[in-house]
C-alpha cells in the first residue's frame, strides 16, 4: 500500500478507537450531573450513590479517551503536513479554543469533582458537575466546527495558495456545523442511555440493587427516549443541507445513479459501482429521496452519473455504512417508546431487560458508521471541493506510516482491552457502600 491509504488507516484507526469513549464522556457528563442535583434537591443517598458508581465508570471511560486523543492531533504534521499548510491558519485557530478554552476547562474541573467531596458544599460540588458537562460539549462545538468546515468551507480566502481565515463569524456559525453538532450530541447521548440502561437491566435481571437500578434505568430512559426522537428529526434537516453543500455524498448514501424527479428511497439495494448502477433493489418508497433532499416529493435529485467518476465517493461503503446507521437509529426509537410504557414493571419485564442488556453495542456502532459516512462519504476530497486527499498526505516513506500504524493498532489494543475489561468489571460490582 502507498503512503496515501496507509496514512488513512492510520488516521481512521486512532479516530474510531477514540471516538468509542468521547460520546460516553459527552453523555454521562450530564446525567451525572442530573442525578447529583436530585441528590442535592431530596437529599436522598441513593442518588449521592448512582452519581458516584456511574461517576467511576465515566472517570475510566474519560481517561482512556483523553490518551487516544492526543494522537489525533499529532497526526496532521506527521501524516497530513501538506493538509496543514494548506488551512491551518482556520482549523489551528479551531482546535486551540478547542484545547485551552474547553478541554484544560474539563479537566482541571474534573480534578475539583474527583477530590472535592466533602470539601466544597453539596450545592458546589453538583455544579462542577454541569460545568464539566459544559466544557465536554463545548470542546465538541469547536471540534465539529473544524471538521464541518473540511465538510463545507465557508469564511475563507484562497491567498498565497492557502485557505486564510476571513470571518470567523462564518466558520463558528456554519450551517453544516450546527447541524453536525447537534447530530453528533444527539447521538452520545443516545449511547450514554443505552450504557446505563443496559448495565441497569444486567443488575435488574439478577434482582440486585433493585431500587437503585431502577431508578438509574428511568432516568437514562427519559434521556434516550427524548434523543432517538430528535436524532430522526434532525438527520432529515441534515439530509437536506447535504442536498446543497454534499450532493455527491447525498447520492452515494442512496446509491442514487440517475437523476431523475420524485426520486425513490430503497430499503435494500446492492451497488455495483463499475457498472454504475444497482444489481438488487428491494422496496422503493417514491418520492422519499426528494422529499428529504428538498422537501418536496416532485424535486429533482442529481445521480451520481452526472459527476466525474473521479469525484464521487465510495459508494458501497457509503450506502450500506449509512443504511444500519438509519436502521438503527430507528430501532433506538422503538425500543425506548417500549420501555416508556413498561417503565414501572422492569422487574417483571426479562425479556425487554435482556434486549436493552444486548444492546449496550449498538449504539456504538451507529456512532462509528456514522462517522464512515461522513468521512468516506467526502472523497476524493479532504476539504470538499478545495483540496483532495491524495494533496494532503505528508511526502513519508510509506514503511514509516506502516511501522506506526502496526504500533497503534497494538497499543490502542491493549489500551482498549484494559479500559473495557475495568469498565465491564466495575459495572459488574455495582453500587458499593461508603
Amino acid at each position: 500500500m502507498d503512503v496515501l491509504m496507509l496514512s488513512r488507516l492510520q488516521f481512521a484507526a486512532a479516530t474510531f478507537f477514540h471516538f468509542l469513549f468521547v460520546p460516553l464522556t459527552l453523555g454521562l457528563s450530564v446525567l451525572l450531573a442530573i442525578m447529583e442535583t436530585k441528590y442535592v434537591r431530596t437529599g436522598d443517598e441513593t442518588y449521592l450513590k448512582m452519581t458516584k458508581f456511574w461517576g467511576k465508570l465515566f472517570l475510566i471511560n474519560f481517561a482512556i479517551g483523553v490518551v487516544t486523543g492526543i494522537t489525533l492531533e499529532f497526526q496532521f504534521g506527521t501524516n497530513w503536513s501538506r493538509y496543514s499548510e494548506f488551512m491551518g491558519d482556520i482549523f489551528g485557530s479551531l482546535l486551540a479554543i478547542e484545547a485551552l478554552g474547553f478541554f484544560f476547562l474539563e479537566s482541571i474541573l474534573l480534578g475539583v469533582w474527583i477530590f472535592g467531596w466533602r470539601k466544597i458544599s453539596k450545592r458546589a460540588h453538583a455544579i462542577v458537575m454541569w460545568l464539566i458537562a459544559f466544557a465536554s460539549t463545548g470542546s465538541a462545538v469547536w471540534i465539529l466546527t473544524a471538521n464541518a468546515w473540511m465538510q463545507h468551507p465557508v469564511g475563507y480566502v484562497i491567498r498565497n495558495g492557502r485557505a486564510e481565515l476571513e470571518s470567523f463569524a462564518a466558520v463558528a456559525l456554519n450551517k453544516f456545523g450546527i447541524l453536525m453538532f447537534f447530530h453528533t450530541v444527539s447521538a452520545a447521548y443516545i449511547l450514554s442511555a443505552f450504557f446505563v440502561m443496559g448495565i441497569s437491566a444486567y443488575h435488574l435481571l439478577k434482582k440486585q440493587h433493585v431500587e437503585f437500578f431502577t431508578r438509574s434505568f428511568r432516568i437514562a430512559l427519559v434521556f434516550g427516549l427524548i434523543f432517538s426522537f430528535f436524532e430522526i428529526f434532525e438527520g432529515h434537516l441534515h439530509g437536506g443541507d447535504l442536498a446543497a453543500t454534499q450532493p455527491t455524498k447525498l447520492a452515494a448514501m442512496e446509491s442514487h445513479w440517475e437523476t431523475s424527479k420524485n426520486a425513490p428511497i430503497y430499503l435494500f439495494a446492492f451497488p455495483d459501482e463499475e457498472n454504475e448502477k444497482n444489481l438488487v433493489q428491494i422496496g422503493p418508497l417514491p418520492g422519499m429521496l426528494s422529499l428529504l433532499a428538498f422537501h418536496s416529493a416532485d424535486a429533482e435529485v442529481k445521480g451520481l452519473k452526472d459527476y466525474p467518476p473521479g469525484e464521487r465517493p465510495p459508494v458501497l461503503i457509503t450506502f450500506g455504512s449509512f443504511k444500519i446507521m438509519v436502521g438503527l437509529g430507528f430501532y433506538f426509537a422503538l425500543v425506548t417508546l417500549i420501555g416508556w410504557f413498561m417503565r414501572n414493571r422492569l422487574t417483571e419485564s426479562p425479556w425487554y431487560l435482556k434486549l436493552m442488556l444486548y444492546s449496550i453495542p449498538l449504539p456504538y456502532i451507529a456512532i462509528e458508521l456514522g462517522w464512515t459516512v461522513a468521512e468516506v462519504g467526502r472523497q476524493p476530497w479532504i476539504v470538499y471541493g478545495l483540496m483532495k486527499t491524495k494533496d494532503a498526505v505528508s511526502p513519508i516513506a510509506a514503511s514509516q506510516v506502516a511501522v506506526t500504524l502496526i504500533a497503534f493498532i497494538l497499543v490502542y489494543g491493549l489500551l482498549g482491552i484494559a479500559a473495557f475489561y475495568l469498565i465491564i468489571k466495575n459495572a459488574k460490582k455495582g453500587p458499593v457502600v461508603d
